[in-house]
């Protein structure tokens, strides 16, 4: 006979050694990281600018080597670090679309329906370009809510990757 299967509620079992009071930054150390932010924000913009001529490059170099696996996976590195950077960057629609041509390009199956038809590849590019040249920081603004929608409504029609 088996014995039954026991619930460990890990809020009363287990280590507990570390115990957080709140805050656990205090107001000044805040302060200090929003200060250094508002001082590098003026070398952020061009740093984004930079990013998507490293990701128009990697779409441009992928073209050439006729969408391989390879080159393919250098343009998801590139698109995975404009999401990663996107916000902080003060642009989280670049977030999102990054997500989006992630989800695209991160699976074998997504490389291959890409490497067959990379126009939805290239709509990524194409409107991350556009929202970083047009200011269009989010989601809010109409142009960037539609891009997000309708690049996101193809990835996940076409099922390569889950969301």
């Amino acid at each position: 006979m088996t014995k039954p299967a026991e619930f460990i509620d890990p809020r009363t079992k287990g280590l507990r050694g570390l115990t957080l009071r709140q805050p656990v930054f205090s107001p000044e150390a805040v302060e200090r990281a929003d200060s250094a932010l508002k001082e590098l924000s003026g070398s952020m913009q061009e740093w984004l600018v930079a990013d998507i001529e490293r990701l128009n490059a990697a779409r441009q170099e992928a073209e050439t080597a006729k969408w391989s696996f390879a080159a393919l996976a250098k343009l998801a590195g590139v698109a995975h670090e404009l999401k990663g950077m996107g916000t902080t960057y003060g642009y989280p629609l670049v977030t999102q679309i990054g997500a989006s041509m992630c989800r695209l390009i991160e699976t074998e199956s997504g490389k291959a329906l890409a490497q067959h038809d990379p126009a939805l590849v290239i709509a990524h590019v194409d409107a991350l370009k556009a929202a970083v040249r047009d200011q269009v920081t989010d989601d809010k603004h109409p142009v960037g809510r539609a891009l997000l929608r309708a690049l996101e409504t193809r990835v996940e029609r076409l099922g390569v990757a889950p969301r």
